[in-house]
């Protein structure tokens, strides 16, 4: 996040300061959630792609696949293929199908056609070249005092952030659409509900980091902007 550049080696670093505590202890937080859950098993025994099917099946989801993803914690629903990729797909623990229940209720939000998904798809790749270029075009016009790189920089960037913004109602619905599908389609025990809302709790903090680090970027591009 070009935070080695000289120019940030001010005050202006500050601002980042919150965020950054709250992304080491966000990451800190799932792994050691997710890690502590995957030992432990479901009673029932289902595995993540059984339960995403399951919930698919209830939702009346008929025509989206279910993959194998290399990686950890690497899952996600890809809505332009149709596509709910899960990094443990055989996994019967309790953290793998919370996390691949979540994945079906992006699944589900997709098929309901659920706004805040649709806006987030639909600003990705405006989202990805403001992040991309954000930063160089914002320091190139502080350095050649060229307004406009400034200024466009600055617009880029606010892409980013609104991407980082939407998301947070996306990923809540989802963890709420899981939830309340493992509990109806008693796919998991009360107690293995309540280690899988920890599990999604703390997944839904790097979204919330994300967004804090996003918005504190902002600020400190504005601050630098009025500084110089």
């Amino acid at each position: 996040m070009f935070l080695g550049l000289p120019f940030l080696m001010g005050p202006s670093i500050l601002i980042l300061l919150p965020a950054l505590i709250l992304a080491i202890y966000a990451q800190y937080k799932v792994r050691s959630t997710y890690a502590r859950y995957a030992r432990v098993r479901t009673g029932s025994g289902i595995t993540a792609a059984q339960a995403a099917q399951r919930i698919l099946a209830g939702a009346g989801i008929n025509d989206v696949e279910i993959q194998g993803i290399h990686g950890v914690l690497s899952d996600h629903y890809d809505p332009r293929h149709k596509v709910l990729r899960l990094s443990d797909p055989g996994s019967s623990s309790v953290a793998a199908v919370g996390v691949a229940a979540h994945e079906a209720g992006h699944a589900i939000q997709h098929a309901r056609g659920y706004k805040p998904l649709a806006l987030r798809t639909a600003i990705v790749p405006m989202a990805n070249l403001g992040s991309q270029l954000a930063f160089p075009l914002f320091f190139l016009g502080l350095i050649f005092r060229y307004e406009p790189f400034i200024t466009f920089g600055i617009l880029a960037f606010s892409a980013a952030v609104l991407f980082t913004l939407i998301t947070l109602p996306v990923e809540f619905d989802a963890s709420r659409r899981a939830v309340v599908a493992l509990r109806e389609g008693y796919l998991v025990s009360a107690e293995e509900l309540g280690a899988v809302k920890e599990v999604l709790f703390a997944a839904a903090l790097t979204y919330v980091a994300a967004a804090a680090m996003a918005a504190l970027q902002l600020v400190m591009l504005l601050s630098l902007n009025r500084r110089r």
